[in-house]
């Protein structure tokens, strides 16, 4: 799980079911496991009950239910918090995940190295190209389903006229600030030349390089929420290193520039001020006051860098009111209120998990269709809107009884590892910023995402039953 939670929702979850199977053949057998308590245990297991129940009083019961699947991941808590029974074990699976987290960083930096498509410059206006309503700057990444790697190939789909095997049109597939559409280009309508820029009305051409980053997952809000709950603990772990300036410093120096570069390159804001946050956090309450100024100092000009590449890469700033993201967030927000508190019954148990999917036409969601179907952007309103105002209530409280453990933890003296007080300042960070996050996106609703806050969660539970039980102070001993 540790290994694969940044890459693959599918081998995680694997590992998970693996793992869980065999907890349960462990109690056929004595001596059977023992079970501790942990301090979470009311607030999630009250949380689950009423998801559960809001499932059984849905509009649509029979998905709600089927949802209860993806909400059965909170099981990873338990498994890694009753498992785990060695610090060193800890130690081992905190260090798996982040140097794991640096594969996909590494391919990422790759894959930006590399390039994809044709990205087209001086497109003129007789071309075929422009016809069709491909425009200047836009970067072509697939002609027909096949993927393109320089202009020739494009040319030579284009060249050929329409026949009785060929369409008239070929589907050719741009990139365009986030914006992915495909444009039915004529066959036969080249532009006289020698050269491939010549025939396709082009000056010329580059790879393309203005993507979001999305590591291995399927999008890049849910890498970049990946990383900066990885990245938080990267960076727990540094400040809570003794000697910075040593061979493990180095290392996590360089995983935690790492990781901030490909969450600047996947450009979702919420997402990188969110780390901000949580460095701001780890190092107010794991560090001293000369490191906090250092830490201010540096986050001054990464914030701006971010500014700078939201306005290149996604052509808006950070607050633009003309930005078409925070237009939708409002609209979706807006209508999902109004459905929230239309009957007491919904203020209750909710509307049930996706019934939105079934219903959003009767309720006159998402502007009656004219804007893409989704969530409402948000962890409060989705969840208070789905399972209920009593269902968000504890979850509010599991976030505020996790963050009070871990924030005791961080500033207690019991524990004298460097690995552990990494793990619970890491987390602590990362928490705060899935929380700010989670204010204008729906982490919570992210498999991925969520799995690895289970996985943390779990380590620190271990860590803070450890710290009871003196174990800290006998190995200092």
């Amino acid at each position: 799980m540790a290994a694969f939670a940044p890459h693959s929702i599918a081998v995680t979850q694997g590992a998970w079911l693996c793992g869980l199977i065999l907890w349960a053949a462990r109690f056929l057998f004595k001596p059977r496991p023992r079970l501790y308590r942990t301090p979470v245990d009311l607030a999630l297991l009250g949380f689950i009950a009423l998801t559960l129940i809001s499932s059984f009083f849905s509009y649509a019961p029979d998905i709600s239910l089927s949802k209860m699947r993806a909400v059965s991941l909170f099981i990873i808590v338990y498994l890694v918090a009753e498992n785990v029974t060695s610090v060193r074990v800890v130690r081992l699976l905190v260090l798996t995940l982040v140097a794991s987290c640096m594969i996909n960083v590494l391919y990422t930096f790759g894959e930006r190295a590399v390039g994809r498509g044709v990205k087209v410059e001086g497109l003129q206006t007789a071309s075929p190209l422009y016809a069709a309503g491909v425009r200047d700057g836009d970067t072509i990444l697939k002609v027909d389903e096949a993927s393109l790697r320089e202009p020739e190939e494009l040319m030579r789909a284009l060249d050929a006229p329409s026949d009785d095997s060929k369409p008239k049109t070929a589907r050719v597939q741009i990139y365009r600030y986030e914006w992915m559409p495909t444009f039915e280009v004529a066959r036969g309508g080249l532009l006289a030349g020698q050269t491939a820029e010549e025939r396709l009305g082009i000056g010329s051409w580059t790879r393309g390089r203005d993507w979001r980053a999305s590591g291995f997952y399927g999008h890049y809000v849910t890498y970049a929420e990946m990383l900066q709950l990885v990245a938080s603990v990267a960076f727990g772990l540094f400040i809570a290193l003794r000697r910075k300036l040593s061979w493990q410093g180095l290392l996590l120096i360089l995983a935690i520039a790492g990781m901030c570069g490909a969450l600047l390159l996947t450009v979702t804001r919420a997402s990188l001020a969110a780390f901000l946050l949580s460095a701001f956090l780890i190092v107010l309450v794991g560090a001293s006051r000369r490191a906090i100024l250092i830490v201010l100092a540096l986050a001054l000009p990464l914030a701006l860098f971010g500014l700078f590449l939201l306005q290149q890469k996604r052509n808006v700033s950070f607050l633009d009111p003309k930005d078409d993201s925070i237009n939708w967030r409002k609209t979706v927000q807006r209508e999902g209120f109004q459905l929230l508190v239309s009957k007491p019954r919904h203020l209750a148990v909710g509307v049930g998990m996706d019934s939105i999917k079934r219903y959003w036409r009767e309720w006159g969601l998402f502007e009656g269709g004219r804007i893409p179907m989704g969530h409402m952007h948000s962890n409060l309103l989705q969840l208070a809107l789905e399972r209920g105002v009593p269902a968000l209530l504890f979850w509010l409280a599991l976030l505020f009884v996790y963050a009070r453990m871990l924030w005791r933890l961080a500033r207690s003296r019991q524990l004298k590892g460097w690995i552990e007080r990494g793990l619970v300042l890491g987390a602590l960070g990362g928490l705060a910023g899935f929380f700010t996050s989670g204010l204008v996106h729906y982490n919570f609703g992210d498999s991925e995402d969520v799995m690895i806050l289970f996985l943390i969660m779990g380590l620190c539970l271990v860590v803070e039953r450890e710290a009871r039980r003196g174990v800290f102070e006998e190995k200092e001993t």
